[in-house]
This record gives C-alpha cells, sequence and structure tokens, in this order.
C-alpha cells in the first residue's frame, strides 16, 4: 500500500527531541549529596578502572575520566556543561562507590587549631 501526498500531509510533523538531557533525569530528582563538595572542591581518581568508566552514564563517564588529573566540581561543571547541584550529586554517587577521592577543603580544618598553626608558620616562612 502506498501513500499519497495528500495522505501524508494529514501526518503532524515529529518534533525533533532534545539532545540535551534534564538535569533532574541525570540525578533522579536528587538535591542533595551525601558528601560536602564546595565549588572549589577537588576529587580524583585513586585508582583507575576502565570498566567501570565504560558502566557508568555518559556525564558520571566523562567526570570520571576528567577527574584522573585533579580537578574542582567547579572545572568540572563548567566541562559537562551542567548545574554545579547536578554535579555534586554525580560526584558524590561516583565517592561513596570508591571511585573518586575527595580531596579535604580548608573548610574541613576550620576547628583545626594544629592545622591552622602549620598553615600559619608556612604562611611566615614564605618569601616577601
Amino acid at each position: 500500500m502506498t501513500v499519497s501526498s495528500e495522505d501524508a500531509s494529514d501526518v503532524p510533523p515529529r518534533k525533533k527531541r532534545s539532545r540535551r538531557v534534564r538535569p533532574y533525569a541525570l540525578t533522579g530528582g536528587r538535591t542533595r549529596t551525601s558528601h560536602q563538595l564546595l565549588v572549589e572542591t577537588l576529587v580524583s581518581v585513586p585508582q583507575y578502572d576502565p570498566a567501570l568508566s565504560d558502566a557508568l552514564m555518559p556525564e558520571s563517564r566523562t567526570l570520571y575520566e576528567r577527574a584522573r588529573s585533579q580537578a574542582s566540581i567547579a572545572e568540572l561543571s563548567a566541562a559537562l556543561n551542567q548545574p554545579l547541584g547536578v554535579v555534586r550529586v554525580l560526584i558524590s554517587d561516583l565517592a561513596s562507590e570508591g571511585a573518586l577521592f575527595i580531596h579535604p577543603t580548608a573548610h574541613a580544618y576550620q576547628h583545626d587549631m594544629h592545622v591552622l598553626e602549620r598553615i600559619l608558620d608556612g604562611l611566615k616562612r614564605l618569601p616577601v
């Protein structure tokens, strides 16, 4: 059976699907993370696993691959062109699996007087 050109005009044109996946689809609607991830928080891959990389969603795979060399949450967000909140959730998931290491920030040491004293001593030793 052939379709005449008259019948084809009755069919509504298909809308093109967006290639960009909505952020809530990537995070499953989650906005909270199980790790404190500031914009400046650095992450890295302690031991690269190619099989794990192949099993990840494309966005998580990109984060995992880019974190092979230490990167901040802000850098990863820019690289993926995704909101910080989405990147934080995906990074937190990878860290919970042990795939990423979250480096402590100065915020983590704000109440540790020993660390603060060491930082101050180091700053005093810097050449002026």
